[in-house]
C-alpha cells in the first residue's frame, strides 16, 4: 500500500461553526459527528475532523486543489458571504487572486483564523509561467 494522507484534526473554538463554513465555502457537508469530532471530507477522501478546544489556538494553513469550475464556485461563495480575501498569505494583496503556475488561486481565513486556501494547480507544476506573480482584482470583493 502507497502512503496516503487520511485526517487531520483542526482544532477551533467552536467545531460547528468552523466545518460549517468551510463545508458551505468548497461547496461540501459535515459528516455525522464522530465523537468530539465533526468531519468534512474531501473528495479524495481525506477528512478534516472539527474538534472544538478551550486553548489557544496556533494558525494553521490548509490549502485544497480544486478544479476551474470548482474554484468559480467557490469564489463567489466568498464574495457573497463578503469573507476577506487576498492573493497571497501574507495580505499584502487584498481583493485578489493570484495567477502562480498558470493557475488561480486565493487566500482567506475561517472563523477560527486558520489560513486556507484554494488553488486550480499545485505550485511548482509551471514555474516559469509568465504569470508567477501576477494578481487579478476580484469584482465585488472585500
Amino acid at each position: 500500500m502507497s502512503v496516503e494522507f487520511n485526517h487531520t484534526i483542526v482544532l477551533t473554538p467552536d467545531r460547528e461553526t468552523s466545518a460549517r463554513f468551510v463545508a458551505e465555502i468548497l461547496g461540501l457537508e459535515p459528516g455525522p459527528p464522530a465523537g468530539m469530532f465533526l468531519p468534512v471530507t474531501t473528495a479524495n477522501g481525506v477528512t478534516l475532523d472539527f474538534a472544538t478546544v478551550d486553548i489557544d489556538i496556533p494558525v494553521q494553513h490548509y490549502a485544497f486543489l480544486v478544479s476551474e469550475d470548482e474554484f468559480d464556485a467557490i469564489l463567489a461563495r466568498l464574495v457573497a458571504a463578503r469573507v476577506p480575501l487576498q492573493a497571497d498569505p501574507h495580505g499584502r494583496h487584498p481583493r485578489r487572486i493570484n495567477r502562480n503556475d498558470g493557475g488561480r488561486g486565493v487566500y482567506f481565513r475561517d472563523p477560527a483564523g486558520h489560513g486556507l486556501e484554494v488553488l486550480t494547480r499545485p505550485y511548482g507544476t509551471d514555474p516559469d509561467s509568465p504569470l508567477n506573480g501576477v494578481t487579478e482584482e476580484i469584482p465585488g470583493a472585500v
